[in-house]
């Protein structure tokens, strides 16, 4: 049986020894970068002959990594690789599907430096973000299998008379999931694993940004672990052309994804003739439409400055705003300061959007040139803003 659940600790740098064992980690993984990474589809690995190639934000001459890039086709083929194997992975008892995540929670965190130093040279993290970030991940498969292993029996329903009733959870299908670059570990590894864990089979598109570390947990359950062929795979490539197959294909039951505005109206609302595995979205609107339930503005965190010229013009933003292919009746917002020159700012219009990246290019290159800007390889070292644009 197992413990109960308990947070992964986080390492605590002021300890020389902790230091010296993250440097000695990130002089591992810089001897170990610029391999090839290839897709994983069917338990196949795929070299294709266009790559991401991954590099350092801080270093950009510096290589992390190239990983193969998926094509349309190879997007469809990964799809029914995994509906294929779904057939075979739904019956596999839920104690077995949950050995393999406190598997790989254990070989993670024998590897917690290395992990964390990828993220460090992939992401530019400092230590105590990546740090912290592999162990969410850590605590993401600790959790996720503990909670199947509670769901996987008959849960208790209300009495019927003269009848026995029994609630039972079952999985879906082909889930897809989408992660972001900002938690390239800690949401990756839990969209994926918590996909994995409840009988459903991934198909796992990284983030162009940090395909690396996403190449590293799949190698991880594929290579080290053995995951039966098709339970999970492995197709970085461009959103606009392999996401929509992914988020288009009618055998994909679900999707696991991070909303960022703006979002791609394709993969919003379905193309004609075409069956969307969002079409729920539709019931969630007449449900809170029926419930009144008024929802504030989707909001940008970001940072102002009266170099770039940002001005807060809430006025602006008691229209509807389109969100997750929702209409939502937004009221005026509330700004909360957090400091000079910092915000929240409600984000509606695409024009807006384009705007304020001009003005993120413009504020970049009245910063100090690039030679100068802080790495984050020392654990005390400053780190400048980092803008996404």
């Amino acid at each position: 049986m197992k413990r109960p659940f308990t947070n992964e600790p986080l390492t605590d740098f002021s300890q020389p020894a902790n230091v010296e064992a993250f440097s000695a980690a990130l002089d591992s993984v810089r001897g170990r970068l610029g391999p090839t990474y290839p897709l994983i589809i069917g338990g196949e690995k795929i070299f294709t002959e266009q790559v991401f190639t991954s590099t350092n934000p801080a270093k950009p001459s510096e290589i992390i990594g190239r990983v193969s890039k998926a094509t349309p086709e190879l997007a469809d083929r990964a799809v029914r690789a995994a509906a294929v194997a779904f057939e075979t992975w739904r019956r596999v008892p839920a104690a077995e599907r949950a050995r393999y995540l406190f598997s790989a929670a254990k070989i993670m965190r024998q590897r917690k430096h290395e992990f964390s130093a990828l993220m460090v040279l992939e992401a530019g993290k400092t230590w105590v973000e990546a740090d912290a970030d592999t162990a969410e991940a850590i605590d993401f498969m600790e959790f996720y299998g503990r909670e199947m292993l509670r769901l996987c029996c008959p849960l208790p329903t209300l009495p019927e008379p003269a009848h026995e009733t029994e609630l039972h959870y079952i999985p879906l299908g082909v889930g897809v999931a989408i992660p972001p670059w900002n938690f390239p570990n800690a949401i990756m590894t839990g969209m994926t694993t918590a996909t994995i864990v409840s009988g459903n089979t991934a198909v796992l598109k990284p983030a162009s940004a940090t395909p690396v570390i996403a190449a590293w947990l799949a190698e991880l359950l594929t290579d080290e672990l053995h995951l039966p062929p098709g339970v999970l795979n492995f197709v970085p490539g461009p959103g606009g052309a392999v996401g929509d197959v992914l988020v288009d294909h009618p055998l994909a039951r679900f999707i696991v994804f991070t909303l960022r505005q703006p979002v791609p109206e394709p993969q919003m609302h379905p193309r004609p003739g075409r069956r969307s595995p969002l079409r729920r979205l539709q019931h969630e609107r007449h449900r809170l439409q029926g419930r009144r339930q008024r929802l504030p503005a989707a909001v940008h965190t970001g940072q102002s400055d009266q170099r770039a010229g940002v001005r807060l013009r809430p006025d602006r933003f008691r229209k509807p705003v389109r969100s997750l292919g929702l209409l939502i009746s937004a009221p005026r917002p509330k700004l909360r300061r957090e400091g000079r020159g910092q915000a929240l700012r409600p984000v509606t219009h695409r024009s807006q959007a384009a705007e304020e990246e001009a003005q993120h290019r413009r504020l970049l290159h009245e910063l100090e040139p690039p030679h100068q800007l802080a790495l984050p390889i020392e654990p005390s070292q400053p780190v400048h803003r980092v803008f996404d644009v």
